[in-house]
């Protein structure tokens, strides 16, 4: 079965080589803990996104294109980085956190100095479009945060407010990613646009699918995952579950939520409710609605084999297991 990233492994290489290059530092802790994060990236999602929304025009990428894909995962990098000092979070993808290793101080200001060669790499090469379309998703990213954080605190996210918040956190950085990679290559802003909201479904979807994973190892394995709960998360089976459920019902999960997130025993009959009420069911239809809406976005563009390796994507983002 063919990978979405088979029609740009020569792009991905050759991009490996070029973020390495962005990524010095004449200061010797700082490179050190640079270095330290080359080794530790991740499946490289948003630099191959980048690199296919730039060949679904039909064009090659360009110079251009991988400063686009670096200025992604500079942005995405740092992001993560000061989300492990606010989670006070010791791993990341398996390794420990620059936190955990070099303390909350130097990770802060890793984070910082990766964004401020986001701008320096932007305005060097006068990337306008570029450097608006990445700043675009941290400004909606950061009010994702936020908007969750206030809700969290009260429980009360309905439908509505909670694909608000996926739309910031998630889907703004993929709908930038491919926004990104067609302006890098100088399409017109129709061509800009139906990436950018190819992204923005995709991102939903995605978004959708990690709330599903708690819910799919539990039912596999019959014992409560629940890290969403546990963290006062209010996900989509949750709020539908919650919007199905009588008013004694209701309130008796959200104490759950609220005060018994540490009992195994509290939420696993929560997890049993959820899935009794349709709140799986439900959230695995509207994850595939986005990802035929993300699909539908593409008709904008010629026949390829970058277009075809997006449907493989669409396709993984739904079906992925972890």
């Amino acid at each position: 079965m063919k990978h979405y990233t088979e029609p740009i492994q020569a792009d991905l290489k050759a991009f490996e080589a070029h973020f390495k290059d962005t990524l010095k530092s004449p200061i010797a802790l700082l490179d050190v803990i640079l270095r330290f994060l080359v080794k530790r990236k991740g499946k490289q999602l948003r630099p191959a996104l980048v690199f296919l929304a730039a060949r679904l025009t039909g064009l090659p990428p360009t110079e251009k294109t991988y400063r686009g894909a670096a200025l992604v995962e500079l942005m995405h990098t740092a992001t993560l980085i000061h989300d492990d000092v606010v989670d006070d979070s010791p791993e990341r993808r398996g390794f420990f956190s620059i936190n955990a290793l070099w303390k909350n101080k130097a990770a802060v200001l890793v984070g910082d100095y990766l964004l401020s060669r986001v701008l320096l790499l932007a305005v060097e090469h006068a990337d306008h479009d570029l450097l608006f379309h990445v700043s675009t998703s941290v400004k909606a990213m950061s009010e994702g945060e936020l908007l969750q954080l206030e809700k969290a605190r009260r429980l009360d996210i309905v439908e509505s407010v909670y694909y608000e918040i996926i739309e910031k956190k998630t889907a703004s950085l993929m709908a930038s990613c491919c926004a990104v990679g067609v302006s890098s290559v100088g399409a017109d802003e129709a061509a800009v646009q139906a990436a950018r909201l190819f992204g923005r479904a995709l991102g939903m979807a995605f978004q959708i699918r990690d709330d599903l994973l708690d819910y799919r190892q539990y039912d596999q394995t019959g014992k409560p995952h629940g890290i969403d709960i546990k963290e006062h998360k209010m996900t989509l089976p949750l709020i539908f579950a919650l919007q199905k459920a009588d008013a004694s019902e209701r309130k008796a999960m959200i104490r759950t939520v609220k005060r018994d997130s540490d009992r195994p025993d509290r939420v696993q009959a929560l997890m049993d409710r959820v899935v009794a009420l349709g709140g799986v069911n439900y959230a695995e239809a509207t994850m595939r609605r986005f990802r035929d809406e993300a699909v539908s976005h593409l008709a904008a563009f010629p026949d390829n084999p970058a277009k075809e390796a997006l449907v493989l994507l669409a396709d993984f983002v739904v079906e992925r297991k972890k």
